[in-house]
C-alpha cells in the first residue's frame, strides 16, 4: 500500500479504503513476503518462537514419563486424577469438582510433587447463590476447606437459576470449585507422565 500511495502521489489511508475488499491469491502474499523483507524476518522469527516452545513442551513430557517411571504413589494417583478430571486445554494445571476432597489431594499432588506454593495457585467457584449462601460465604468455606489465602482468590461464576428453579434447593451450596496452576511446563510434564503410565502416545498434547 505504502509503493501504491507513492506512486500515485496518495494517502496510505486512500490506498487501503480502495484495496479493502481485494482478497490476493496465496502467491500475491508470497510474493510480497519476499519483497517485505521485515516480514520475511518476522515471520522466519515467529515460526522459530514456535519450534522453540514446542521444544519446551516436549522436554517437559519426557521429564513426566521420567518421573512416572519412578514409581511414586502420589505422583501416579495424581496423573490418573488429572487424566480423568483435569483440563487438557491451555497452559494451566487445572482441575474443577465439587468434592473438596479431589481439590484438596489435587492441590497436594501440585505441591509435593511439582513445589508449587499456594502464592501461585488460582481459585474459583462456580456456583448459585439462592441457597441461603452468599458468595463471599461459598468461597469463604472452599478457601477454608482447601487452605488458601484470599490472595489466590478470582472472580466467581455465578449462575442465575431459571424462573422454574428458582424455589429449589440444589444439592450443592457450595457449587463447584476451580484450582489452577499456571504452568505449560507442570501441564505438560503431567501429560508425559499419563502416557507413560497408560502406555500410549497423544501427540494433540504436544500441540
Amino acid at each position: 500500500m505504502k509503493d501504491i500511495a507513492q506512486r500515485l502521489s496518495v494517502s496510505v489511508s486512500s490506498v487501503s479504503l480502495w484495496t479493502r475488499d481485494i482478497e490476493l491469491t496465496p502467491e500475491q502474499i508470497a510474493a510480497l513476503a519476499t519483497d517485505n523483507h521485515r516480514l520475511e524476518r518476522q515471520r522466519r522469527g515467529q515460526e522459530a518462537r514456535s519450534q522453540s516452545a514446542r521444544i519446551k513442551r516436549l522436554i517437559a513430557q519426557m521429564e513426566g514419563r521420567a518421573m512416572a517411571r519412578g514409581g511414586d504413589p502420589l505422583h501416579q494417583a495424581g496423573c490418573m486424577l488429572y487424566w480423568a478430571e483435569g483440563s487438557k486445554t491451555g497452559h494451566s494445571a487445572a482441575l474443577s469438582n465439587s468434592d473438596p476432597r479431589m481439590l484438596r489431594f489435587f492441590k497436594r499432588f501440585l505441591q509435593e510433587c511439582f513445589g508449587v506454593e499456594d502464592e501461585r495457585l488460582r481459585f474459583n467457584v462456580n456456583c448459585y447463590v439462592n441457597n441461603g449462601l452468599s458468595l463471599d460465604e461459598i468461597e469463604s468455606h472452599w478457601l477454608d476447606v482447601l487452605d488458601l489465602p484470599r490472595s489466590c482468590l478470582r472472580k466467581a461464576i455465578v449462575n442465575n437459576p431459571s424462573r422454574s428453579s428458582k424455589l429449589q434447593k440444589r444439592n450443592l451450596p457450595y457449587g463447584t470449585a476451580r484450582l489452577q496452576v499456571h504452568s505449560t511446563a507442570i501441564l505438560q510434564s503431567i501429560f508425559g507422565a499419563i502416557q507413560e503410565y497408560a502406555g500410549f502416545d497423544e501427540p494433540a498434547w504436544l500441540g
